[in-house]
């Protein structure tokens, strides 16, 4: 009783502080415009024609031989993808299919926010209990089209309302007119859509940047987080702690709390340097560009679909799999359908939000990220966390407790990657629910 006290404590009292912002143009109004309107995508013959306008210009480089995709996105399976999104692909039918859940909008803080809100069906008997996904880059809502419903349409004894917002900046979210919008201000805006919408207490689910924005909100109010769920996990990996469990832990693992799949998962047969530090310094390339200048790279991509596609794609390839850069079609297909990816590639393309979703890093990275309070304050809410084994970085349970302090489950998770929702979505959901019902005893 004293220790589930003490935690109740530290939970009420370790946070980080709400704030407020504006982030719309000119000055904060007196009063702000709280309804929360329906939306729809939509489309037009002018704006499909601009495409494969577009698209028929693209000039092509020649890829170097037997390279794969070890040098980016392969110029040769690009021009497969680009035929398919000239003469085979349907917006059209992508749209309607994007309509299928409900969407609506409501200005927070200057911005309209995007987001679906899909309840379940009426279940005698089932327990309803309220659900935020957040998605990251280059992803977007749609990646949570094929969990949703194995979420919200269950026979199970518990099923889940939920809620995914499109990030400020990406898709169909409004892009912040001014500079600092970062991980901190994403989670107090969704925070204010939960608010708004009715729910005081709700799950939040997340991976990549959803991952840092649904961990803000456990930490900004934890009296409204009845439990977080993370699908890419994150450690202050920094201390002699870290430092002794890499030099131990590949020849006497239990001694730092790792287990026989901590060691093939953080060390495997290339050992830890080269699993994740050099393989993490050959794939982040990206986000160095995007947290410095953002504006210069993003002009070319904004401007040329195909650009675009190109640098999008290569991370749906290389982040479920490194193996797949030694292949030449990157592996895209064995997850995914060009469709699905191409419809993700247009929400990017027709709503221009290409650079405004790469300025979010350089938000986050504008200071020292190991000064951030978020990065010195313990997470105390239950937290489920699923390892996926081709994540971009291996996390034991050990380090993450480090900064979770409340951890009901860890899952070794049997295959996946990054987009676990666009991946797996039945190994997540499953995982999900087990969380869920060991925080509501069911």
């Amino acid at each position: 009783v004293f220790l589930d006290f003490l935690l109740l404590f530290w939970t009420k009292t370790k946070r980080i502080p709400t704030g407020d912002g504006w982030w719309g143009a000119g000055e904060k109004p007196r009063s702000e415009d709280e309804k929360v309107f329906p939306f729809q995508v939509q489309t037009s013959d002018e704006e499909i024609q601009d495409l494969y306008e577009r698209i028929d210009r693209t000039r092509y480089t020649e890829p170097l031989e037997d390279a794969g995709f070890q040098y980016g996105f392969n110029s040769t399976y690009l021009k497969k993808v680009v035929s398919h999104w000239r003469h085979q692909f349907n917006w059209k039918k992508q749209i309607a299919i994007l309509n299928k859940y409900p969407q609506f909008k409501t200005n927070i803080e200057g911005l309209d926010v995007h987001f679906l809100h899909v309840r379940p069906p009426r279940r005698e008997g089932q327990k309803v209990l309220p659900l935020m996904l957040v998605h990251g880059w280059p992803g977007s809502v749609y990646e949570f089209y094929r969990i949703l419903p194995l979420l919200t349409d269950s026979l199970d004894s518990l099923a889940f309302e939920v809620i995914c917002p499109s990030i400020p900046g990406y898709g169909f979210s409004e892009a912040p007119r001014k500079q600092g919008f970062n991980s901190l201000a994403a989670a107090r805006v969704f925070h204010k859509l939960m608010e708004r919408l009715g729910f005081s207490e709700y799950y939040l689910q997340g991976g990549d940047w959803g991952s840092l924005i649904t961990t803000n909100m456990a930490q900004m109010k934890p009296e409204c987080v009845k439990g977080l769920h993370l699908n890419m996990l994150t450690s202050k990996m920094k201390g002699f702690g870290v430092l002794f469990s890499i030099l131990i832990g590949r020849y006497l693992p239990w001694l730092v709390g790792f287990t026989r799949e901590d060691v093939r998962r953080l060390f495997g047969s290339v050992g830890f340097m080269e699993r994740n530090v050099y393989e993490i310094l050959r794939e982040t390339g990206y986000l160095h560009i995007q947290g410095t200048k953002p504006d210069s790279a993003g002009c070319g991509v904004n401007d040329s679909p195909v650009g675009l596609a190109a640098y999008m794609l290569e991370k749906f390839s290389t982040w479920t799999d490194f193996n797949n850069r030694d292949l030449e079609d990157g592996g895209l297909e064995r997850k995914f359908t060009l469709d699905d990816l191409l419809t993700n590639i247009m929400i990017y393309w027709t709503t221009g939000s290409i650079v405004s979703s790469m300025r979010f890093y350089k938000e986050n990275f504008k200071t020292n990220i190991e000064n951030r309070l978020d990065n010195n304050t313990g997470v105390y809410v239950p937290t489920g966390l699923a390892a996926f084994p081709n994540e971009l970085m291996h996390v034991p349970q050990s380090w993450a407790r480090d900064r979770f302090r409340n951890i009901y489950s860890y899952s070794y998770m049997p295959r996946g990657g990054h987009f676990a929702a666009f991946e797996e979505p039945q190994l997540l959901a499953d995982d999900l629910l087990q969380f869920v019902k060991k925080v509501e005893k069911l």
